[in-house]
């Protein structure tokens, strides 16, 4: 790599050469209302190599070679941009004097409220996983309609679910190994020490890693960097909170080289907007720097924050038209109290040290340690020898009865007449019960004591029929990571980094409340003789509340990556190149030996190891001061997470067949034009995934044939699908415009079209089929017609209008209206399979299953566009160099009923099921739908000293 650059440098000696009549720019950068200096902040020529950082004292003072007209921008994180157009002189040095920076109250707020609707759509029900885009805003007006405005309904940029960006704090990646996503909560709650972020979009160049296709978002918590001074906030929201309140405490950095920043808050809720959604989340940081030296400094930041949150379920439009867009089936009353049955928790401490080692004046060196350990908990009701406890279970709704499941279980392709009266008594009992009945479950446990005349006088705890209990991950991770960065010259900078991540995650059924009862028996109803067994070491075991059972087992992982960028900056045009590599290593160990797989369960499975490279490019072609065109392309591989490389994890060492690693392609071309009143972005992209695999589970009937010889047609299934290729494309763009010093207007434009480009293979694992001399349960349905269906999750189309106005007496107003559409329900792969069109019973084609039918049945169902309206506005006050911040949003003014997403329910697994449920016009499994907020609001009081 030495002789590459030498190579360079001797072959362009001329491009780096700087001519000797240099030209000052200088000026100081001031908060607007203290009127104090700002140190570190970034100012730039734009278009220019020409950058600087403000000193202690806020001064700057740029050397340029050249006269002419220029654009000058100061930026620092928290303030508003300033972007003026200068003219230097030849030969003479241009005195700006002070520039006033204005604290940036709207971005900041609405920073938290994006955290708020975040953990909503982070939610484990069905088979489509949302997750919000990253928590980042820019200056840029379609980024800020991206997270703000079009949030609320589940949009991803540029179709991408969060897998595909790379989170980092202090330079350490924050993605999990299990599925590739960040866990906010782990840092939720700390906006204060959280706000210092650096975001690139798509495979645009970052100084802390190579990145993945959709972005990097680096979150720095380095003691040092924080504002001197208290901020006291308290929020009132009617999402999945009621109340916030944090206090964030900074010093500074001393005389003696110490600083400190300490923060704590909580969020609670009886009730979120859903019904019986409760909330309660706790954080607090501390984190403390000590500069060493003028080239050492050591920082500590801790991270605490447990929370646990009542979810949400997904409804079918019967039960939505039966109660309310509020519905939640999770939850009913206790004592007078509501109770979630479906809690998820996370208390996951993060505790990071960091090491920063300026070498000389152009080059830098950061090392870091992290260790993280804690757990994540998904709550929920197991139950044996009983009826489902959900309410909303499809026997206890009308269209059990007048639908032919009623009647003969869709079986028979006869007329069938629907059963009325049923149908209606079902529906007021479901009206009068619509929700857990927490007593019942109770009373199933005990054992009623009767007095001599046979009446009940007292129950005693017996064997539970209904427990509650937890599916639990404690991971243990410990990361170590390294950063370096050099100017090689004046237009040539380097950066390197490596990583080393170690993970254990021990995965288990844990069991939380007995409900009264004196024990539960460790056994799956479904199965008999030892292979109901779930370890078959312990036979029979009676288990207690805070034991595992029904499946233990540890994930091992280990990670190294590491990448070199070296960027080019020049005159007229920049460019960089970057390439990385990964080492990436699973296994799977058994705690338990299944009684299924009594030979392949227990112990270490064969470990799978992957290596992957990366290689992306870009250029910046610099027009004029103002205009400049951007180009990116990357090509890169990646490891299958480890959710989707056993298909069967909790019972079996067995790995999906023929595991590959997913390749990426992607690129970009974007035109920029900035002045200072006018800013627009319109960019042109393409992201193709090829060999992904996704892992899900369901309960299918009529999925298997009789005649090949399998038991039963129904059954419990796992679904892999591999092989799988999408497409993502579309443009973006943005602008707005000052109409006046006051009145601001944006515009933001979201077109594309993510489609699914292939037809992908599909596997399906079913427990009953595996013997003791063949543990292979893996069956072939070949392949599902996906191709061009559309990506679901998220809307396709955006559209976002803005109006601002901005009094120069520190108050705001400002509203929008922004319209998604191309927005589609997630489709069943196996329904998608020829296996959907054969019998199980004959192992022949249905007769009534024609070509026409087929394409009204496989119709992937899109979504109602909506329209949402938003206004937003605060004011501040200085007080005594103090500072009152107050904001206020309300989303959804109109109080819109929408849905945001939904998936098909796979449990009609043949042509004839599925065709009868929905000619009924009542089907009992038709899709099911999550609900997006109605009219919300969001109010904020911060109060800094």
């Amino acid at each position: 790599m030495r002789i590459l650059f030498l190579a360079l440098l001797l072959g362009f000696p001329s491009l780096f050469l700087f001519s000797q009549n240099k030209t000052q720019i200088s000026g100081i950068v001031v908060d607007a209302k203290s009127a104090q200096p700002l140190p570190s902040v970034v100012v730039t020529l734009q278009n220019t190599v020409w950058m600087q950082l403000t000193s202690s004292d806020g001064t700057f003072s740029l050397d340029i070679p050249d006269a002419g007209e220029y654009l000058l921008l100061a930026h620092s994180q928290g303030y508003k941009d300033i972007l003026l157009s200068v003219v230097v002189a030849e030969g003479k040095n241009l005195k700006l004097g002070t520039l006033a920076l204005e604290e940036d109250i709207i971005t900041d707020q609405q920073s938290n409220t994006i955290r708020l609707l975040d953990e909503e759509v982070q939610d484990d029900n069905g088979s489509s996983e949302n997750t919000s885009v990253l928590l980042q805003s820019t200056k840029d007006a379609f980024q800020q309609a991206a997270a703000f405005n079009w949030g609320a309904a589940r949009f991803r940029m540029r179709g991408l679910d969060s897998e595909q960006a790379t989170t980092l704090i202090n330079g350490v990646r924050m993605n999990k190994v299990y599925d590739g996503r960040p866990q906010w909560g782990n840092w939720g709650g700390l906006n204060d020490v959280t706000r210092n972020q650096e975001f690139t979009v798509g495979t645009t160049a970052s100084d802390y890693s190579f990145g993945g296709v959709l972005g990097t978002q680096e979150i720095t918590t380095r003691a040092s960097i924080f504002r001197k001074g208290t901020r006291i906030t308290f929020s009132s929201t009617n999402t999945n909170y009621s109340w916030r309140t944090i206090v964030t405490h900074a010093s500074g950095l001393g005389t003696k080289g110490w600083a400190y920043v300490i923060s704590a808050g909580k969020r609670w809720a009886d009730e979120g907007y859903f019904n019986g959604t409760t909330y309660d989340g706790n954080s607090v940081f501390v984190g403390i720097e000590k500069k060493i030296s003028d080239k050492h400094s050591i920082n500590f930041s801790g991270f605490y924050t447990p929370n646990s949150r009542g979810k949400n379920s997904p409804n079918t439009n019967e039960v939505l038209d039966l109660t309310s867009s509020k519905y939640n089936s999770y939850w009913g009353f206790q004592n007078g109290k509501q109770r979630n049955a479906r809690v998820k928790t996370v208390e996951e401490p993060i505790f990071m040290l960091n090491h920063y080692f300026s070498i000389n004046d152009h080059t830098n060196l950061q090392t870091s340690v992290m260790y993280q350990t804690g757990k994540v908990s998904n709550s929920n009701i197991d139950y044996q020898n009983a009826n489902s406890p959900d309410p909303s279970y499809f026997r206890n709704l009308p269209s059990y009865y007048l639908s032919l499941y009623g009647a003969d279980q869709g079986e028979n392709s006869g007329a069938f007449t629907p059963d009325l009266d049923n149908a209606d008594k079902s529906r007021l009992q479901f009206l009068s019960n619509a929700q857990i009945n927490w007593e019942g479950l109770y009373r199933a446990n005990q054992q009623p004591v009767l007095d001599s005349n046979g009446k009940i006088t007292a129950y005693t705890p017996a064997q539970s029929h209904y427990v509650l209990y937890e599916d639990r991950t404690d991971d243990q991770t410990i990361t170590a990571n390294s950063l370096f960065d050099t100017q090689i010259n004046a237009n040539v900078m380097m950066n390197a980094g490596g990583s080393f991540s170690k993970l254990k995650s021990h995965n288990y059924q844990k069991l939380i409340d007995l409900l009264g009862g004196a024990y539960f028996e460790d056994f799956d109803p479904y199965y008999k003789g030892s292979r109901a067994q779930p370890d078959l070491n312990n036979p029979n075991r009676k288990v207690m509340e805070g034991e595992a059972y029904g499946y233990n087992f540890n994930y091992l992982t280990q990670t190294f990556d590491a990448f070199t960028q070296f960027k080019f900056m020049y005159k007229t045009t920049d460019f960089y190149l970057a390439q990385s590599f990964t080492s990436t290593s699973y296994q799977r160990e058994g705690l338990y030996k299944n009684g299924i797989y009594e030979n392949s369960s227990l112990g270490k499975s064969e470990e799978l190891k992957f290596e992957n490279f990366g290689f992306k490019g870009g250029m910046i072609f610099k027009l004029s001061g103002k205009q400049s065109v951007t180009v990116n392309a990357a090509h890169m591989t990646k490891a299958p997470n480890l959710k989707s490389s056993f298909p069967n994890a909790r019972i079996s060492n067995a790995i999906v067949p023929a595991l590959q690693s997913e390749v990426l392609n992607s690129w970009d071309v974007s035109y920029f034009f900035r002045s200072p009143k006018l800013q627009t972005r319109l960019t042109a992209y393409n992201v193709s995934q090829q060999n992904a695999t996704q892992t899900s589970f369901f309960y299918a009937e009529g999925i298997f044939d009789n005649g090949a010889g399998y038991t039963a047609t129904n059954a419990f299934v796992g679904q892999t699908l591999s092989r799988l290729n999408k497409s993502n494309r579309g443009i973006e763009w943005s602008l707005a415009y000052a109409i006046s010093s006051t009145f601001k207007t944006t515009f933001a434009v979201a077109y594309g079209e993510y489609l699914y480009a292939n037809n992908p293979n599909v596997t399906i694992s079913n427990d009953a089929l595996a013997t003791v001399t063949n543990p292979n349960t893996i069956v072939d349905f070949g392949t599902a017609l996906l191709k061009n269906y559309k990506q679901a999750g998220m809307p396709q189309q955006a559209y976002s209008f803005g109006l601002e106005y901005r009094d120069p007496h520190y108050w705001w107003l400002a509203s929008n209206i922004n319209y998604l559409d191309g927005r589609y329900v997630d489709v069943s792969p196996i329904a998608r399979t020829s296996h959907f069109y054969t019998n199980p019973a004959s192992g022949f084609v249905f007769p009534e299953a024609t070509e026409e039918r087929a394409k009204i049945l496989l119709e992937q169902e899109k979504l109602q566009p909506v329209a949402l309206l938003n206004f937003i506005g605060g004011k501040s006050w200085h007080i005594q160099k103090k500072y009152l911040g107050l904001f206020f949003s309300i989303n959804n003014v109109l109080d819109t009923t929408y849905k945001t997403g939904g998936y098909e329910q796979a449990r009609n697994a043949n042509f004839r099921q599925r065709n009868q449920d929905l000619a009924s016009n009542s089907p009992s499994f038709a899709n099911k739908y999550f609900q997006g907020y109605g009219r919300t609001y969001y109010v904020n009081l911060n109060f800094s000293l």
